[in-house]
């Protein structure tokens, strides 16, 4: 019998990943022994410690066995942590040895949320693609700068290692593991059962994008506020370089280096947070919102507001604007 472990990491981490991932993974191993009148997987949690207690003792979770117990397992499940990603890694170091060698073992790992920070630490995606929560990607891109960071992505999947975006979106990565270790009749069944989207690929309509200030050039410190106070209008980039006296070629690598995204691709982020801002708040019409955020074609406005989000503007606003949301269930009669 094949083996998946779930790991319990030392520390006040997040348990709602841990449970979460049990119950998908051992209900989608019940199903598949009903249906096929037999076991794949041997499911389990394991640890450093007998005990870890959560949310200051009111929860705790005793894993089934240490990690030493466990020679071979063919999948391992990181849960998130919680913010103090220094002491998390400082805590777990024989998780973290034991997680390296079961790779080169043969295992596939899994990291659900900021788990990735634990990931990363092992050294296993230098070089590779990873997805964590989206607002603690600036962080974990500061940590480990040798790590491409894919914020917009709700699951990465690269030489048999697997992360995925924030908080509860660590459903969908189990729904799709599930695929992967059973088959897509059962990883249905279970997004079925659990009432979870089954197939969603992006998390970038949750993103709150808030600027990437932690960093030193004061100069694009002062570019940066510009930007976001100048949302109404068209700006030169061009123009915005010569303001602060730098040529544009070094001024770009400046703003790349500073912040992680060209100066254009600053300010369409800028602009399309104010946007979906405004489409969160109030009955204004598309085209009125694409005014007020500096754009005139309203092709180019769509365009950059799904590469973005994910979605259309008026998808966008149908799903987080209350107002918006009762007219269209008037509309098709649900009220």
């Amino acid at each position: 019998m094949k083996n998946i472990t779930i790991l319990v990491p030392d520390g006040e981490n997040n348990l709602s990943s841990i449970v979460g991932a049990y119950k998908i993974l051992k209900r989608a191993n019940s199903y598949w022994e009903e249906k096929y009148k037999k076991t794949l997987y041997h499911i389990q949690l394991a640890g450093l410690s007998g005990q870890v207690d959560f949310h200051e003792g009111l929860f705790s979770v005793k894993p089934h066995v240490h990690i030493s117990a466990v020679s071979k397992t063919n999948l391992i499940v990181i849960p998130s942590l919680n913010h103090q990603y220094e002491q998390a890694i400082a805590k777990n170091q024989p998780l973290i040895e034991w997680i390296s060698a079961q790779y080169r073992g043969g295992a596939e790992v899994a990291s659900i949320c900021t788990g990735a920070f634990l990931l990363a630490s092992s050294g296993l995606i230098n070089g590779k693609t990873c997805s964590t929560h989206w607002a603690f990607a600036d962080r974990f891109k500061t940590m480990f700068p040798e790590i491409d960071v894919q914020k917009d992505k709700l699951i990465t999947d690269e030489n048999g290692i697997y992360t995925n975006g924030g908080a509860y979106s660590f459903l969908n990565l189990i729904i799709y593991l599930v695929e992967k270790y059973f088959d897509r009749q059962t990883a249905i069944f279970c997004s079925k059962v659990f009432q979870i989207d089954i197939d969603r690929e992006t998390q970038s309509p949750f993103i709150i994008f808030a600027g990437q200030k932690s960093h030193e050039d004061e100069v694009i410190r002062q570019a940066q506020a510009y930007i976001e106070e100048n949302v109404e209008n068209k700006i030169s980039i061009v123009e915005l370089a010569s303001k602060f006296a730098v040529g544009r070629r070094n001024f770009d690598r400046r703003f790349i280096k500073a912040t992680g995204n060209t100066p254009t691709e600053y300010a369409q982020r800028v602009k399309m947070e104010a946007a979906k801002k405004s489409f969160e708040t109030n009955s204004k019409n598309i085209k009125e919102v694409m005014y007020e955020t500096g754009y005139s074609d309203m092709k180019a406005f769509r365009e950059v507001f799904r590469k973005i989000t994910g979605i259309s503007p008026l998808e966008y606003r149908s799903k987080y604007n209350s107002h918006a949301y009762q007219d269209n269930r008037k509309q098709l009669n649900l009220e």
